[in-house]
């Protein structure tokens, strides 16, 4: 009971909350670290993990577009909306979109995995037949993390509202954990499609460990399953705007998917340990100050208080900025020392380990910008405003494709720019380059898309910075 008492902890105030979610983000990371360690070791960059990536990359897309869309443009801000005026119409909300959802997300899947073939031959037409009949099945595997990681986000939207951030905190921890445990018991058992079993343990037990807390802030299950409820129409109207922004950025993952099939076995690989490197700095700021920032900000506005909306809003972009920027330049400073510390082990060599930290570097650029164009759309989904982030998104993908096609051809050959890069990242000795260019298009476009985000943001509020 004492256990349960903790994972029921409300927080006091966004530093508060920034601060549990930002520690239980570190401790992610950490264990984010140890599972890539244990993929670099014990598989190496080769087609095994370019297999576990490239079929990651459909149901990843799945869940943010579908989910992580709907919870970040509407679901916090009408639950907010409905749970001002009565708890049980919030509830009543609440438990009619987890219907519908179930129902949408369970056929979605189903139909996807019978065409999963097609969906492989789309964003790995460089793979051998060998390896794209393996990433299907390991691709019609992980399509049950959709479903569990669906309900579980769509829970810790609400669980945030009412200011639990310890529970959802825990839940990449958790996540990670089921993965890890794929890599150690699983693999050596079934062989690579124990990765698979892995992410799908690790999305049934982040749904789990949140449940006995949504039943304990007043959630009852009621049986309704009505698509014209206002509510759910109102969410939709959201999400459309919101899902199609996320489409455009897991488009950009699809592009840096195909161009890597294509190029020097282990490149897709290398891009993603590069990224994985990057991603504990976004998370531990961003993720954690935005996440915190995004109840209030919705309040904010369902209560017509452009002041609290500031006084939440400005303080969490500074402090987004700041940090983001001296982490993520100590990061690019260390960052073959990081990529060797973590991943040279087992069959990751000297080769890899470089390979892997120019990249890193390319992705160091654009870490700022990309926790700032998170807070900034919050801030317009709390707003009840969709559609200027989506167009954002689209405008940054067309940018990101333009230069990924660009980047890597212009790195393929000799010439003044990819010797500059080459000698301001002290790679000299490596050999097939040209995935250098992939990181580093995705951070320009992210400034890009910062820009156009805080030139619409400031027109529409008025707000000054």
């Amino acid at each position: 009971m004492k256990i349960f008492g903790i994972l029921n902890t409300q927080a006091k105030n966004v530093n508060s909350a920034a601060l549990i979610l930002g520690a239980a983000f570190l401790v992610s990371a950490v264990l984010g670290f140890l599972r890539d360690r244990l993929l670099a070791g014990t598989f190496g960059i080769g087609n095994e993990l370019d297999i576990y990536y490239a079929a990651f990359r459909v149901p990843d897309f799945i869940t943010m577009a579908m989910i992580i869309g709907a919870i970040s443009a509407a679901i916090i801000p009408i639950f907010s909306e409905r749970l001002v005026r009565s708890q049980q119409e919030a509830w009543k909300y609440f438990s009619n979109l987890l219907n519908l959802f179930l129902v949408i997300v369970v056929i979605s899947c189903g139909i996807l995995f019978i065409i999963a073939p097609y969906l492989i031959s789309l964003i790995a037409p460089g793979f051998s037949e060998e390896k794209m009949a393996l990433t299907v099945i390991l691709t019609r595997i992980m399509f049950l993390s959709p479903i569990l990681l669906g309900i579980s986000n769509i829970i810790s939207g609400i669980l945030r509202v009412f200011k639990r951030f310890f529970i959802t905190a825990l839940t990449p921890i958790i996540y990670n954990l089921g993965i890890i445990f794929g890599i150690l018991v699983f693999v050596p058992r079934i062989g690579i499609t124990g990765l698979a079993w892995g992410v799908v343990l690790g999305g049934a037990l982040h749904l789990l460990i949140q449940l006995p807390i949504l039943f304990k802030v007043g959630f009852k299950f009621q049986k309704i399953l009505n698509f014209g409820d206002p509510g759910f129409v109102k969410t939709i109207k959201l999400t459309i705007p919101r899902s199609i922004g996320l489409v455009a950025s897991q488009i950009n993952l699809i592009v840096v998917t195909i161009i890597a099939s294509g190029l020097a076995v282990g490149s897709l690989a290398v891009f993603n340990l590069a990224q994985s490197l990057s991603r504990p700095i976004f998370s531990l700021v961003a993720v954690s100050f935005s996440a915190a920032a995004f109840p209030l900000l919705s309040l904010s506005f369902s209560q017509k208080s452009d002041e609290k909306f500031k006084q939440t809003f400005f303080p969490v972009f500074y402090k987004i900025l700041f940090l983001s920027l001296g982490l993520s330049a100590l990061l690019f400073i260390f960052r073959k020392e990081a990529v060797d510390i973590i991943y040279r082990v087992g069959k990751f060599g000297a080769a890899d380990v470089g390979l892997t930290s120019a990249c890193l570097g390319m992705f160091c650029i654009g870490i700022f910008a990309q926790g700032l164009v998170l807070l900034i759309a919050k801030a317009f989904y709390a707003r009840q405003n969709t559609k200027i982030p989506a167009l954002a998104s689209i405008a940054g993908m067309l940018v990101n494709v333009v230069l990924c096609l660009g980047l890597v051809r212009l790195f393929s050959f000799s010439n003044p720019f990819q010797q500059g890069l080459i000698n301001f990242l002290n790679i000299q000795n490596l050999q097939n380059i040209e995935i250098i260019g992939l990181p580093l298009a995705l951070s320009i476009s992210a400034i890009f898309q910062l820009c156009l985000l805080l030139i619409f943001f400031k027109k529409i509020t008025k707000f000054s910075f």
